[in-house]
């Protein structure tokens, strides 16, 4: 099967421009202000128009499981690990063009094997959402837009080992992935068939659009705590716990100057997974310090960032 050649992350083409080549130095959240080390990213929550459409693209093409279907909410993931939740949202409109939202859920495979099925499933199933593919050093990923129009990236992690770090930076870039290739190299005839729909995988990471940087900054970083990996000519941010290369990031390619979000499709809420209740608590204390609304179950804090992005946090 031929995917067409199409080089783009994050809104530009990965063969023309030099996406990381310019950062400015990371800042990490201050101390006893940070998120802790071990939070990693949980489910993602889409508003969706077609649950049965949707349902079907996830599962079928991106080869999720249906995990759990419980009336207008269909879960999906991989290994018992949600990954998506779909939530029937047939009396909402889409999001106005420019709007805040979600850019991608990007969704971290195990393995090169696993990411080569999951990209050959979907290229055959809806080769028409296929949008680009970039190596950035530290990943190699492929994007989609799912049929609602909400973005996908479908991933695979170096080894932390073979990062590189200059001045408490990671370095990446935007190198082409030929993804016909990725398909020659690990694409095995176990693995087309689905030998790997079993391997377990993950939300690696969300980006969203917001209407300014500077915002976003003071919120996930001088707020919630993650550390700033990244920040390029004052256009994205990516932010990470842990040393992760990043667990968020927030641009305004598609959005800059984009007010709080209206009740519309798209994204409904980002899950955060936290190690402990003593990690949750601190964070609960930092969002009230900073008078944030924070809705407080003593199981999970849920709030909004600037632009009404609705977020999660629970012990994970």
């Amino acid at each position: 099967m031929t995917i067409a050649r199409v080089g783009s992350f994050g809104g530009m083409d990965a063969r023309d421009r030099g996406f990381y080549m310019h950062m400015n130095e990371t800042v990490p959240a201050s101390t006893g202000d940070r998120i802790a080390d071990d939070t990693a990213m949980g489910a993602v929550t889409l508003l969706v128009a077609d649950l049965d459409a949707m349902t079907r693209y996830y599962r079928d093409a991106v080869t999720l499981q249906v995990l759990r279907a419980d009336g207008d909410v269909v879960t999906l993931g991989r290994a018992g690990r949600p990954i998506l939740h779909l939530r029937h949202e047939p009396g909402l409109d889409p999001a106005p063009a420019g709007a805040a939202g979600l850019y991608h859920t990007a969704i971290l495979f195990e393995t090169r094997e696993a990411l080569a099925a999951a990209l050959y499933s979907t290229a055959r199933h809806s080769p028409g959402t296929f949008t680009g593919s970039a190596d950035h050093l530290v990943s190699q990923a492929f994007y989609f837009s799912d049929p609602e129009g909400n973005g996908v990236e479908l991933y695979w992690d170096r080894l932390r080992t073979d990062w590189s770090w200059v001045h408490g930076q990671v370095q990446m870039s935007t190198d082409y992935l030929d993804p016909n290739q990725f398909l020659r190299e690990h694409l095995t005839e176990q693995a087309a068939t689905g030998s790997t729909a079993q391997d377990a995988a993950s939300v690696g990471h969300v980006h969203l659009s917001v209407g300014d940087v500077a915002t976003a900054r003071r919120f996930y970083v001088d707020t919630l705590g993650f550390d700033q990996t990244f920040l390029f000519h004052g256009q994205a941010l990516f932010v990470s716990a842990g040393g992760y290369h990043h667990h968020m990031a927030m641009n305004v390619w598609n959005s800059r100057g984009a007010p709080p979000r209206m009740p519309a499709l798209g994204l409904g809420r980002v899950d955060l997974a936290l190690p402990d209740a003593e990690s949750l608590g601190a964070l609960g204390e930092r969002l009230r310090d900073r008078r944030l609304q924070v809705a407080d179950d003593g199981r999970t804090l849920a709030f909004d960032d600037p632009w009404n992005n609705r977020i999660r946090a629970a012990v994970g």
